[in-house]
């Protein structure tokens, strides 16, 4: 049962046209431009191996961002539940994209390697156990139709 809804808005805003459009696939740049309102912008391109710009952001990685960052939000509410006190969190994700002959592709896997820093050591596998229930919780790793794996590190 669902308690309410959310909504979200983002304006994306394509920067990459160098005077002739999209007249060929060489002839277009992949930059864009993510802008919420209040926060600073942020600059988007394709991979680079499709043709974008490395020193922007792409989608495939602000994917990653956000389940990290879910997993991450939802970790540290479940560890307040728990009594757990956490002192320091990072996490080092990994994904695959798969991609296919058709030019289309897809992320296959996502493995989070999440690292908990607690205040009391004693507490390692009661915060070690706390991941599968933030997975359950994480409301980006519940919207993606591919599998997502928290597996911790330690500090």
């Amino acid at each position: 049962m669902a308690l309410g809804e959310h909504h979200y808005s983002v304006t994306v805003t394509w920067t990459g046209n160098r005077g002739t459009g999209t007249s060929g696939y060489r002839e277009y740049g992949r930059e864009h431009d993510i802008a919420l309102p209040g926060l600073p912008t942020l600059p988007g391109s394709a991979d680079p191996s499709f043709r974008g710009d490395r020193d922007r952001f792409n989608p495939e990685q602000l994917l990653l961002a956000a389940l990290s960052q879910c997993h991450m939000l939802s970790y540290l509410h479940v560890a307040v539940n728990h009594g757990l006190t956490v002192t320091g969190y990072s996490d080092s994700a990994v994904g695959t994209m798969r991609l296919n002959r058709d030019g289309s592709g897809e992320f296959t896997e996502a493995v989070l390697h999440p690292r908990v820093e607690l205040a009391d050591d004693s507490q390692r596998e009661l915060a070690d156990s706390l991941h599968e229930e933030a997975h359950h919780l994480c409301f980006i790793a519940r919207s993606v139709n591919f599998p997502v794996h928290a597996e911790p590190t330690f500090p």
